[in-house]
């Protein structure tokens, strides 16, 4: 048997290095212990999908094996976006369903997502743990009858439900530059297009799982400026780029300035807000001010809440938020069976050009105006949890939360720190009412954690 290391599950999903940490042998006994955990019958039908990292087919073919080996139903969906996956599930109403992805990790990893009926989570609250126990456990089982295999293409249905989040018929002609980070979404707004009056001007869209640019991330900020040169020269209405599972999305206005996903919250949140109002809408501790002034202007309320895509989804359904905003750009609809979805947003922002009359820089700009914010900065420690009890003895005079690692409010200024789920260090996100102050307290703060690690 493979050594087997637990650090792969996760708090929102199995991840990590092919083929020393997850291979074929692994992912066969993840599909099987997966089945186990949901407690799944003989024919019940479970999604599989996959991004296009070169490892997919062969850990495709082993989570399949597991599968249907176990007796469950097959239903496979080939290369999708993660959104694609959650929408087949839910939209069908299958028992469950895994999409393997290794999302904007780099080309080495991979992992998987899953989630059972209706596409709600499985998460490290909710069943990773124990998957995780049954796999070093090494659960094994064979049914008698083994499950089938069907393949279904989604495609035509899961946009026919992503257009009906709008009125298509306000949308005016606009152009693009859509940077697919060499994930499977072009074909998705390629069929898009004879729907919308979209002019799209393409970077990255040939799938290539080797990711020959690097680690397919936007929100690196090294991996932004071919799109912001691109979005220059070609006189668009704005720019968008997507992670390669396509579950994230980042915006850039028509001057190429990058539009960050705590801006685009706040502003998507005010457009959902319209069409619900008095609504709760689900926000990050990591960065807020900007979307609680935001919300309750529009007459919403704002629910704070721990970052995660598996923990924002738990809570709206829990709440029945309309909508629901992380920093890192995963966007959450009421009107997409409470999901993040990657496509969303994107004809939200459509609409909201066509019937706004402004430039996309004229909808940011009061953001930019009024709220200061630092880029998430991580920093390397030796003891986590003794730096989170320095930072709030030295700012016991704040307001303090603990939704999600130490977050502390005055009425000028605003920090978050929170540990990796993953490494040994932490993640600060810090906002103020000025520049200056911003910067002031970013080195304050960044001293005193390098000072409390002597």
């Amino acid at each position: 048997m493979d050594k087997i290391n637990p650090g792969i599950f996760k708090a929102y999903d199995i991840r990590g290095v092919y083929p020393q940490e997850i291979n074929d042998v692994i992912f066969y006994k993840i599909a099987q212990a997966y089945v186990k955990f949901m407690g799944l019958a003989g024919g019940e039908k479970i999604v599989l999908g996959r991004d296009v990292r070169l490892s997919g087919p062969a850990l495709f073919a082993a989570m399949r094996q597991g599968l249907i080996d176990h007796g469950v139903d097959v239903v496979d969906i080939d290369v999708v976006s993660t959104d694609m996956m959650y929408f087949t599930v839910a939209h069908y109403g299958y028992a469950g369903g895994l999409v393997i992805t290794g999302s904007h990790t780099p080309r080495e990893m991979n992992g998987v997502k899953m989630v059972r009926q209706m596409a709600k989570p499985v998460s490290g609250d909710s069943g990773i743990p124990e998957i995780r126990d049954l796999v070093i456990s090494n659960y094994a089982y064979k049914a008698t009858v083994p499950g089938q295999v069907a393949t279904l293409d989604v495609l035509d249905d899961y946009l026919a439900k992503v257009i009906s989040v709008i009125d298509r018929s306000r949308i005016k002609p606009l152009k693009l530059v859509a940077n697919i980070n060499f994930g499977p979404l072009a074909r998705n707004l390629k069929r898009l297009q004879d729907f919308l009056p979209l002019e799209i001007v393409w970077l990255n869209e040939t799938p290539d799982g080797s990711f020959p640019k690097g680690r397919p991330d936007p929100l690196i900020p090294e991996s932004r400026t071919e799109t912001i040169e691109l979005i220059k020269k070609s006189q668009v209405d704005f720019g968008a780029a997507w992670d390669s599972d396509a579950d994230r999305i980042f915006f850039y206005d028509e001057t190429g300035r990058f539009l960050s996903g705590y801006f685009t919250s706040a502003v998507l949140a005010e457009y959902m807000l319209g069409r619900y109002p008095g609504s709760k809408i689900v926000i990050d501790m990591k960065q807020n001010w900007a979307i609680i002034d935001t919300v309750r202007r529009a007459g919403g309320t704002p629910l704070p809440n721990r970052t995660g895509h598996s923990l924002f989804k738990e809570r709206m359904i829990k709440e029945d938020a309309a909508f629901g905003g992380e920093v890192s750009a995963h966007y959450f609809f009421k009107d997409y069976f409470y999901l993040d979805n990657g496509l969303i947003p994107l004809l939200l922002i459509l609409d909201i050009l066509s019937t706004s009359g402004k430039k996309l820089s004229e909808i940011y700009q009061p953001y930019f105006d009024k709220y200061f914010a630092i880029e998430e900065t991580n920093l390397k420690v030796k003891d986590v949890n003794a730096v989170l009890a320095a930072l709030k003895q030295k700012y016991a005079d704040g307001k303090l939360s603990e939704i999600d690692g130490v977050s502390i409010d005055y009425p000028d200024w605003r920090f978050n720190v929170r540990a990796s789920n993953t490494e040994p260090l932490v993640r600060l996100n810090l906002e103020a009412k000025s520049q200056q102050l911003m910067a002031e307290k970013l080195k304050e703060i960044v001293d005193f954690i390098k000072m409390s690690e002597k």
